[in-house]
């Protein structure tokens, strides 16, 4: 028997991680095997012991190490009474109907100073409701109101708050993840610089690619500059906050960020193309910016008419910039969101036409043309998939077993678990590995692969610590973590360096008392 559970510790197929924890435990009960010895075989037990607890589960995750968070939007990672606090420190108006910013004077019907929200408990409320999903789950929410239309008006409503906080938001965003034991978040972010951009190209004709990529090129130059002043001034107001030059940092200076340049989907495609062009030229001449993505809801008329031919921007720029990833939503639809044939292509396309190393969502990939050649093809080129529970729950009511996060285990697909919207959402990344366990039977040994896979899927720099896959064989610098060669190996290579300190991380937490 222990052959066959050292055989499936890793859990890169199914439970058998978490089934051969509970089994050991099982044996020695029976007094027909020692009680696990190793703390890893100790933590896992111990979290089959718990795993009908969500509050005993809660306490537990809260402190693991989670290695990423590869699918996290900086502006849907902030709660709405952070958005609230600073629209009354700057005297903003509200309005009521539609929810959003309002011109002075506050007084006027229809409208609130944001300020005077906190002597109206019912008011403040529905503000916090507007600018989130909260109570949506719990059925407390407006039942005419679908999940995605609760969900993406949120944007319009708070975000004309959050852009004028770039520095705060990218601060919260990193203080969260470090609070929930995250040691890297990729954020994915856009730019005031692009609106110039935008205006410059207007809505010409997209037929000629290469012609409208040469009228674009020259303009990229600026906009470049402006997108990285624009972002030196958010992360020196970043590390202010966290104290990140002073004696006394806060943790969140410890966790690593990077960033994600997202185009919008449902503009004009001139303009579309024009933002890609802008997330390349970025990603390739910013170390802070390590891929190009594409974002706002799939299920858009505009988004659908135009995904094919976003395809083909990605691919044809990403022709000229081949060292530049992709991670892209697509598959964040459901049947009857959208008409079945529009569930049929949009995982394939991302990853065979653009090129995508690592698919955001893909949640309708059953309904996938041959969808078992396709998990096959994400199986061999390790194209990681991002999976938000609580995020594909409240958007699309997908979860629990109708969830594909089991079949893309089972066909070998890599898989990490993160936040996508965690202040909209409501949630964070303990309750997403929370719902690992409760809704999806993950174990420890689920969880830990996929904390290692968030790091080793990531678009950081540097060679990893691993020779093949995630949790394997080390490279023979790193044979052992605590030699010069390791500590050369990891000065040089960021992504061994920040698993090099999970796995540290993790053998810190495996031998803690949880008892």
């Amino acid at each position: 028997m222990n052959a066959r559970c050292n055989d499936g510790r890793r859990g890169r197929r199914g439970r058998a991680g978490g089934t051969c924890a509970m089994l050991v435990l099982a044996a020695a009960m029976l007094g027909g095997a020692a009680a696990p010895t190793s703390p890893e075989a100790r933590t896992a037990a111990y979290l089959d012991r718990i795993a009908d607890s969500p509050p005993r589960l809660r306490m537990f995750l809260q402190v693991m190490p989670k290695g990423g968070d590869l699918h996290n939007h900086a502006g849907g990672a902030v709660y709405a009474e952070d958005m609230l606090q600073w629209a009354a420190a700057e005297g903003l108006c509200l309005s009521t109907d539609p929810v959003g910013v309002a011109p002075a004077p506050c007084d006027a019907p229809g409208r609130v100073a944001a300020a005077d929200l906190v002597r109206n408990y019912p008011r403040y409320a529905a503000f916090v409701d507007a600018f989130s999903t909260r109570g949506f789950e719990a059925g407390t929410g407006d039942p005419r109101i679908s999940g995605y239309d609760r969900f993406f008006a949120t944007f319009g409503a708070f975000w004309p708050i959050a852009a004028r906080h770039g520095g705060k938001v990218l601060a919260l965003a990193r203080q969260q993840a470090a609070a929930d034991g995250v040691s890297y978040a990729e954020l994915s972010t856009g730019s005031a610089a692009t609106q110039p951009l935008l205006a410059k190209v207007g809505e010409g004709d997209v037929g000629d690619l290469a012609a409208l990529y040469a009228r674009i090129a020259p303009e990229l130059p600026r906009a470049v500059q402006a997108t990285r002043a624009e972002y030196d001034a958010y992360e020196a107001e970043m590390a202010s906050i966290d104290g990140c030059a002073t004696a006394n940092p806060k943790p969140a200076c410890a966790t690593e960020i990077r960033y994600q340049y997202a185009a919008i989907r449902t503009r004009p495609p001139v303009q579309v193309f024009a933002e890609l062009a802008l997330g390349f030229a970025l990603a390739q001449g910013d170390p802070r910016f390590v891929a190009v993505n594409i974002v706002a809801p799939e299920h858009d008329p505009v988004a659908l008419r135009d995904y094919a031919l976003h395809m083909r921007m990605l691919r044809f720029l990403k022709a000229r910039y081949p060292a530049v990833p992709l991670s892209l939503h697509a598959g964040e639809l459901t049947l009857g969101l959208v008409p079945p044939r529009d569930l049929a292509f949009h995982i394939r396309d991302a990853v065979e036409v653009a090129g995508a190393r690592r698919i955001g969502h893909g949640v309708d990939i059953s309904y996938e043309t041959d969808a078992r050649a396709l998990l096959a093809r994400m199986a061999r080129d390790r194209v990681a998939v991002e999976i938000n529970l609580t995020s594909n729950a409240v958007i699309l009511g997908v979860k629990g077993r109708d969830h594909p996060l089991s079949l893309y285990r089972q066909a070998g697909v890599p898989v990490v678990l993160s936040t996508d919207d965690e202040g909209v959402s409501r949630s964070d990344m303990t309750n997403e590995y929370l719902r690992g366990v409760t809704e999806q039977k993950l174990r420890y040994p689920d969880l830990k692969q996929m904390a290692r896979d968030s790091l080793h899927y990531s678009f950081l720099p540097g060679d990893s610590l691993w020779r093949d896959r995630a949790g394997g064989a080390r490279v023979a610098a790193c044979d052992r973590l605590d030699t010069p060669a390791c500590r050369a190996f990891t000065a040089t290579h960021v992504k061994a360096r920040l698993e090099a300190r999970l796995e540290r991380d993790l053998d810190r937490f495996e031998r803690q008392s949880f008892d």
